[in-house]
């Protein structure tokens, strides 16, 4: 008998991957939404595996209707990836932020210790509860210390996800991932915002790009390798907290530099601060602006992660290279410009 999957925020970037992975592993997988929102279904439609998932309306902000939603699914194993994703949102909604991301967690778990504490659980954890790094890369020991709503409330599910584990014995990990992107991410993200906006750009149906700070870095991975990652924590036979990450750092402009390039532009910098340009030199024209209201109130100054502890205990590793997905990217979007398929 296959094992049963209840993942949240299956119709994200990461639920999708999620669940491919498990749908190869022979894994009979449920896919919750909110009902006060239309189930946005293109990514597991790009991915081929739309007719592989049962959709099931589910509230995180409702403990009963979460309890209903375990006895009737009945899980071996639920993966918590549904959250207020946007950090920059979570500045202007930091009740309903924390009320998802982290109280959310906790109805999770608490279903599970009421019902059945042999369900296996996933936290997704995130590199922003880091926020101003106490320590260079960061570690699965290094403090935390987060500088929004949003990391504050990941937070909380975090180390809810901890006391769980340590105090009823419920099979619990939680994954810090760094930024892991790819073709399927949204187009809130600072990424998705710059390959989807050169797409447009090159096939003259957008002006420019609009972007915040340009010197902010971020260890960039690729969503699926890190998926892979969160399939190996949930086969131990202990739970426990991993850091997923490359170990390396990119800016924000070393991102849009890249991208223009494989878009085809060749991209120099004129002004400073709130009033850089980038100017593509080939037709002279400005693809990127910087507007000092898309800054962040509070920005996080270092983040870089190391997987020194998910490599030796669970034999993972991320495949692809920054530049390989930053091109992936690109290449995505530009044929979807083409195609009349872009989500915008």
């Amino acid at each position: 008998m296959s094992k049963r999957a209840l993942i949240t925020g299956i119709t994200g970037q990461d639920g999708a991957y999620l669940a491919r992975h498990l749908l190869a592993s022979g894994y009979t997988i449920y896919g919750t939404y909110r009902r006060s929102s239309a189930a946005r279904l293109w990514r597991l439609e790009e991915l081929g595996i739309a007719e592989g998932v049962t959709l099931v309306p589910m509230e995180l902000l409702e403990f009963s209707n979460i309890l209903r939603t375990i006895e009737q699914v009945r899980p071996d194993e639920i993966y918590n990836l549904a959250a207020q994703s946007f950090v920059g949102l979570s500045f202007e909604q930091p009740i309903y932020t924390g009320d998802v991301n982290a109280l959310g967690a906790a109805r999770l778990l608490e279903a599970i210790r009421v019902l059945q504490p042999g369900i296996k659980f996933y936290q997704a954890s995130t590199s922003e509860m880091f926020g101003k790094a106490q320590e260079i890369p960061q570690t699965e020991r290094t403090p935390f210390y987060p500088r929004s709503p949003y990391g504050v409330a990941k937070l909380y599910a975090h180390w809810a996800t901890v006391n769980y584990r340590e105090a009823y014995g419920v099979h619990a990990s939680s994954g810090i991932l760094f930024n892991h992107e790819s073709p399927l991410r949204g187009l809130e993200f600072v990424t998705r915002k710059i390959t989807a906006g050169l797409a447009r750009i090159r096939h003259g149906q957008q002006e420019a790009i609009e972007l915040g700070d340009l010197h902010a870095r971020r260890d960039w991975g690729f969503a699926d390798d890190y998926v892979n990652g969160i399939c190996l924590m949930m086969q131990q036979p202990a739970a426990d907290d991993y850091v997923l990450a490359t170990g390396v750092t990119h800016s924000v402009r070393e991102f849009f530099e890249r991208a223009a390039a494989a878009a085809g532009f060749d991209v120099a910098w004129e002004g400073e601060g709130a009033e850089t340009r980038g100017i593509d030199r080939r037709k002279g024209r400005v693809i990127a602006s910087v507007r000092s209201d898309l800054y962040r109130p509070a920005e996080v100054d270092h983040l870089i992660g190391s997987a020194d502890k998910a490599q030796a205990r669970l034999g993972w590793r991320p495949n692809v290279r920054f530049e390989q997905l930053v091109d992936m990217m690109v290449q995505t979007d530009m044929d979807r410009v083409s195609r009349g398929t872009l989500r915008w």
